[in-house]
């Protein structure tokens, strides 16, 4: 039985368009759109509720009842038929889908990119535009990301991979960078989004594995964090390691630390296609791994839990691949 005395946590709108002006369906589920809501019903629609999501969707039912509709707005512990968590499976599959059309689009123009762009190129103004288009609406999908869906990180690393390409060419020279050394690294507060998913929690192993023993870990919201002294970012926008290119954070981190351990060369394809999506390695055993982050991510809500449980099985599978000295690929 469903524990009623919570405060709500959903706010549901319920309307009814009139069939006239026909435009004016549309226009309401575009505004509804923008806003992040999800239908659950015909003429449904539900947001976390929070001052921001109230006040939104009163200016919707506002304008509703103004054309001649009705709507009403309803504050709910939870809604009948549907348990808390396949709403937000919902939220998820929408966003989901936002950050997989931003991704596409970006990887369509670098694609279409050379390997480096000259500074006088006449295409120059056009992919700036693009570029600038891009981010915001990279920004627009991020503030209605209300439960951290998963295709996040494809999409940043996408969008990444075309403003690195885009820029590629404006300095005269490459600049020389150094590796950085783990020692340098060690006993530091490591830094990223809430929500852990397969390459925060990958990425959070192999640092207590490999660069710092004794890494603590901290999970601060994905939009505005600024870095405090003795903390190192990773796997978030314009984080110290990140995405970089098509690389996951896994992948940048491995390359920045020339960690050559046998056996993480294939957990590094397997996060990558789980995270990426991009099907860059077709490793058969992503499906499986993937299930698997999704059941330790439904069954532990803190991440620290997750990152300790996640961190047994990428310990079990760099044994296993140790021994294997590698893993069947879908192709062979």
């Amino acid at each position: 039985m469903r524990d009623e005395t919570h405060e709500p946590r959903w706010l549901l709108l319920i309307h009814q368009i009139p069939p006239k002006p026909a435009y004016f369906r549309a226009k309401v589920g575009r505004r509804l759109a923008r806003l992040g809501a999800v239908a659950i019903k015909n003429s449904v629609y539900v947001l976390p509720l929070n001052e921001q999501t109230h006040e939104d969707l009163q200016w919707v039912a506002r304008e509703i009842a103004t054309e001649g509709g009705e709507a009403t707005l309803c504050k709910a512990t939870f809604v009948e038929g549907l348990r808390d968590d396949q709403i937000e499976l919902l939220f998820h599959a929408a966003r989901d889908a936002d950050y997989m059309q931003l991704a596409e689009e970006a990887r369509q123009i670098t694609r279409e990119l050379p390997p480096r762009l000259a500074r006088d190129d006449e295409r120059r103004p056009v992919l700036e535009s693009d570029l600038v288009r891009l981010r915001k609406r990279l920004s627009e999908i991020l503030a209605i990301d209300f439960f951290a869906a998963s295709g996040r990180e494809s999409a940043e690393s996408a969008l990444l991979a075309f403003e690195k390409r885009f820029r590629r060419g404006e300095k005269s020279a490459p600049e020389e960078t150094s590796r950085p050394r783990p020692e340098v690294y060690r006993g530091r507060t490591w830094v990223t989004r809430k929500n852990v998913h397969v390459d925060r929690i990958a990425s959070a192993w192999l640092i207590r594995r490999f660069i710092d023993p004794d890494a603590r870990f901290s999970f601060v919201p994905g939009q505005g964090y600024r870095a405090k002294e003795g903390e190192v970012t990773f796997d978030m926008y314009e984080g110290e390691f990140t995405h970089v290119g098509d690389a996951c954070t896994f992948e940048t981190l491995l390359e920045q630390f020339d960690i050559r351990e046998p056996g993480l060369s294939v957990i590094a394809e397997i996060v990558h296609d789980i995270d990426v999506k991009d099907g860059k390695f077709g490793r058969a055993e992503a499906p499986g791994i993937a299930a698997l982050i999704a059941g330790i991510a439904i069954a532990e809500r803190e991440d620290d839990a997750r990152i300790e449980l996640g961190g047994r099985m990428f310990a079990a599978l760099l044994e296993l691949f140790r021994r294997k000295r590698g893993a069947p690929r879908k192709d062979e």
